[in-house]
């Protein structure tokens, strides 16, 4: 680590965000070697590099100067493989130069062209964009590229992979020949090395990615599931590391959408991110992941690419990612700026041969372990409660007061009971889970209840859940199979939004219209009135005076037999 050698309005900034030493590729392009040189750079996303690249073309366009003058045609273009990506980088040059006087403009696919193009005549110094949007402001001479004296590609290799070769081609063509090209990538395929050699001239090669570099920060787990218990593993991995912020990488929008629900409905406050939100839609998502509003952010790869939230603590792969270079991106999202981090792929037995190829490639080593259980979870969430604002900060006066209140009325104990209880509502349920261990994957018997698309109409949970042994209360839910009522999410909905727990519901079974459910006499009548409060799930509960027998559309015919309902499937979402 060395301390940063930068122009003074820069070192201001760096100071009021206490950057006091530098990372390795930050050092490496403040070298004398690198000063005013073509640099073509190995780097790790988390390694620094959006800041690095900004200091490395401090001197190009500031020159001896500590302030900019007034805009014009640019100075400095960042081209960016991704909106978030580059969104993301005009935030960090923003405070980076704001006490050099820099106007930055982005310009990207989904906003509004018009109005970037205004911005352009107005002047900027630095223009960040995608290369189809850059091509697109340069061809219409929105965008003047004649005064250019840096530019920068960031994440180079990931705009060749999404097709971007020909725009870029474009650019640099457009471009001053005698500018600074300064080329970033995690990765060195043949693609960049070739672009390298065609558009830069004597370029310093500086790698900081080989070895453990891009991991130190990043610890790996394998966890073992059981493949029908996936959706469990997620939750309680998000329970049990209870990181600030998490993402959650699933292979299809469908997994995604699906996952997302599922984590909602347990009481997770998440967003989702995926190729189909428009531009407004994954904003808003990412908004409320930065300001604390959600916690889990669950995304595809391609919606992911270049994002960074802030005190990300967790990955989970809820799906295998594709490759090794997969592996690393998603990866790559935590363990950043010297955070740490930790990246958890689930494996079922039948795939951990690959897993271990993956890791093997991506050169790292992960812990094995079953999925953390109830009882792991638990035990820490005792230790954090001892640690909660709610018992360790100070209280006011009033507070004391209502507490001689209670305690009028209450026993220590029972007020302390209380204070548990208050503690556990604001906590996601967990969920019971199996370590398969190590052996081959275990297949249903045929004809189990688990079994795909096999089993009675009655579908419940993972398992039938058992009668009563005691008094108990039947409730028809309006909506069945044609609406894909699923147990999955019918159990943790029933008891948050009835506020009971999973003892207190009995069989549930499923009809193609209606869903009829028990609940323990002792708190059928809460049940009844929690469900009917307004909000959330709009779904009707009508107490029944008999058993489960359909009605309606699956009747049993009059002298006939009861219709045999189809079973609605209960397996982990498609990959």
């Amino acid at each position: 680590m060395t301390l940063f050698k930068t122009s003074p309005p820069l070192a201001r900034a760096l100071a009021e965000r206490n950057y006091a030493d530098a990372t390795p590729v930050q050092s490496a392009v403040l070298t004398e070697e690198a000063e005013e040189r073509d640099i073509l750079v190995s780097a790790q996303t988390g390694s620094g590099k959006t800041v690095a690249y900004g200091l490395a073309i401090a001197a190009t366009i500031l020159g001896e100067d500590d302030k900019l003058s007034k805009a014009a045609a640019p100075l400095a273009l960042i081209i960016a493989p991704t909106r978030e990506l580059a969104m993301q980088v005009e935030r960090e040059l923003a405070w980076l130069y704001q006490y050099a006087g820099a106007k930055i403009v982005s310009c990207v696919g989904g906003m509004d062209s018009r109005t970037e193009r205004r911005k352009l005549a107005d002047g900027a110094h630095i223009v960040i964009g995608t290369p189809g949007r850059l091509r697109d402001h340069i061809e219409r001479r929105g965008l003047i590229v004649d005064e250019l004296k840096a530019v920068v590609l960031d994440e180079a290799d990931e705009m060749l992979d999404l097709g971007f070769r020909e725009d870029l081609e474009f650019i640099l063509e457009a471009t001053p020949a005698a500018r600074r090209t300064l080329l970033f990538s995690a990765t060195m395929p043949k693609g960049i090395a070739a672009l390298a050699k065609r558009y830069q001239h004597n370029a310093l090669r500086i790698e900081v990615a080989g070895g453990e570099r891009g991991h130190a920060d990043i610890e790996y787990r394998a966890i073992r599931v059981a493949p029908h218990e996936t959706e469990h593993a997620v939750v309680n991995l998000l329970r049990f590391v209870e990181a600030q912020s998490a993402i959650v990488f699933c292979n299809t929008r469908e997994s995604v959408r699906h996952l997302h629900a599922t984590l909602l409905e347990r009481g997770f406050s998440a967003v989702l991110l995926s190729g189909e939100l428009s531009q407004h839609e994954r904003n808003q998502s990412m908004q409320a992941m930065r300001d604390g509003r959600a916690r889990v952010c669950i995304a595809t790869d391609v919606a992911a690419r270049g994002i960074d939230l802030p005190n990300l603590g967790l990955v989970i792969h809820a799906e295998l990612p594709n490759d090794a270079e997969a592996l690393q991106h998603r990866s790559g999202r935590t363990g950043r700026a010297g955070r740490k981090g930790v990246s958890a792929l689930l494996v079922p037995n039948a795939r951990r041969q690959r897993v271990e190829r993956l890791l093997a490639e991506a050169g790292v080593r992960a812990s094995w372990s079953g999925p953390p259980s109830v009882e792991e979870i638990r035990k820490l969430d005792q230790e954090r409660m001892l640690q909660d604002s709610i018992l360790t900060e100070p209280p006011a006066e009033e507070d004391f007061e209502l507490a001689r209140l209670l305690l009028a009325e209450r026993t220590p104990e029972e007020l302390g009971a209380a204070l548990i209880r208050v503690y556990r509502s604001r906590l996601p349920a967990l969920e019971d889970v199996t370590d398969p261990g190590q052996g081959p994957e275990r297949r249903e018997p045929r004809g189990s209840k688990n079994a795909p698309g096999k089993g009675p109409s009655a579908k419940t949970s993972k398992a039938p859940r058992a009668a009563f042994s005691g008094e108990a209360t039947w409730f028809r839910l309006d909506i069945g199979r044609s609406k894909n009522a699923d147990p999955k999410w019918l159990l943790p909905m029933l008891c948050r939004k009835g506020k009971i727990s999973k003892q207190d519901i009995g069989v549930i079974r499923i009809f193609d219209t209606e869903t009829k459910v028990e609940i323990a006499e002792p708190v059928a009548a809460q049940f009844a009135a929690n469900m009917k409060r307004p909000g959330g799930d709009n779904i009707r509960v009508e107490r029944l005076s008999g058993g489960p027998e359909p009605t309606g559309p699956d009747a049993p015919p009059k002298g006939g037999k009861p219709k045999r309902a189809k079973e609605k499937r209960d397996g982990p979402a498609k990959t």
